[in-house]
């Protein structure tokens, strides 16, 4: 291998093992202008595109530790990776594929496991990370504020009849 495609292989080998994540799309008659709105999209959700040799990109695979590639690597792909959360890539992607139809999802991996397109497209549907946060921390909370209610009820009962007696005595 030649010194150039080592340095393109050891730059997506370091990309693969810093990302928990990454998805393969097709993007053949995808025009210049709606691939620079996806980056910027992307770019917005904490992940970014980038386009790569099937080649390059097989043997950086196989040296970041995924092995079972089976041939899906065909056609002009690009790789998404990112830091943050895959389920708001997942829905960039998912959105921009509705709008422009020559984007094509392949397949991905997460955490070292592969992801089908249907896997992809139910992360996709999931809520973002903020909004299972707030969910599982109301079901924390439930609990205590029903308990909190619970005690107060006969105090807050009392209190009134109290109040009506003193005004009816009035």
């Amino acid at each position: 291998m030649r010194a150039e495609k080592k340095l393109l292989t050891g730059e997506y080998v370091a990309r693969l093992n810093a990302s928990p994540f990454f998805i393969v799309i097709g993007y053949q008659g995808l025009k210049v202008s709606h691939f620079t709105e996806l980056r910027k999209r992307l770019t917005g959700v904490g992940a970014e595109v980038h386009v790569v040799k099937n080649t390059i990109f097989r043997v950086a695979a196989q040296e970041a530790g995924v092995t079972d590639l089976n041939g899906s690597l065909t056609g002009q792909m690009a790789v998404v990776t990112g830091q943050k959360d895959i389920s708001a890539a997942a829905k960039t992607l998912k959105n921009f594929a509705a709008e422009f139809d020559k984007l094509k999802l392949k397949f991905g991996y997460l955490n070292n496991q592969r992801l089908e397109v249907a896997s992809i497209i139910a992360l996709a549907d999931l809520p973002s990370l903020d909004v299972l946060r707030a969910k599982l921390l109301g079901l924390f909370n439930a609990p205590a504020t029903q308990l909190v209610t619970l005690i107060n009820t006969p105090a807050t009962q009392l209190a009134q009849v109290i109040k009506a007696k003193a005004e009816k005595a009035e």
